[in-house]
């Protein structure tokens, strides 16, 4: 992996932002951040953050916080809005059959849902949930979240490693139609674009603090 990306601030929190592809990285969010763009699925961002994070640790430059943003797919919310992330699952993980409850990764035990740090709290949130596959139409049934992508888990999982929390800022891209062709993705991608970067301003209003004048 190239060292392409560069660290953020919010205030005086240091953070690694994260995106999956780089249709989601739009104009908005070129002159904010510079992140770490992983390609798509858990594979590909548990290997690309755990990577980051290494290198980081390696350097004695930890960051205080993982920031994962970009798309996702719902039915239910509204399109092109941004939500942040309160709990995130695993959708593809299934050991049932061997008696533990469905979602639960069996070894280590690990809860079927993990909580995510706290972001902008003007945004409205959302319970997400993480697979290697696009959900689309009945697909949506099986899923007990409000909204799907195919990182976020992944993201949150390597960060832990490092003792790293995640805020999680997904922008609703699909899900109201089925999906035929990859325009039904990227057509929302602009407004979510312009949303994110809105999302990140707040997140670095809530960790700048507010200095007052001396009485």
């Amino acid at each position: 992996m190239s060292r392409d990306w560069t660290l953020s601030s919010f205030g005086p929190k240091t953070a690694l932002c994260v995106i999956a592809a780089e249709p989601e990285y739009g104009p908005a969010l070129r002159e904010r951040i510079r992140p770490l763009i992983t390609g798509v699925g858990p594979v590909e961002a548990a290997a690309g953050v755990a990577q980051a994070l290494a290198i980081l640790q390696a350097e004695g430059s930890l960051v205080d916080v993982v920031v994962s943003l970009g798309s996702a797919g719902s039915r239910t919310l509204d399109h092109a809005r941004v939500y942040r992330v309160t709990e995130v699952s695993y959708r593809d993980m299934d050991a049932s059959v061997l008696g533990f409850p469905k979602g639960e990764t069996p070894y280590p035990r690990l809860p079927a849902v993990l909580p995510l740090a706290d972001g902008p709290a003007a945004l409205p949130t959302a319970r997400l949930a993480t697979g290697a596959s696009v959900v689309s139409g009945a697909g949506y049934d099986a899923v007990d979240a409000d909204m799907v992508d195919m990182e976020t888990f992944a993201v949150v999982r390597a960060a832990a490693r490092f003792g790293v929390p995640v805020i999680g800022l997904r922008g609703v891209s699909d899900g109201r139609t089925d999906l035929s062709r990859l325009e039904h993705w990227t057509d929302a991608l602009a407004e979510i674009d312009l949303r994110l970067a809105e999302a990140l301003d707040l997140l670095h209003d809530q960790f700048t603090p507010v200095l007052t004048e001396p009485a």
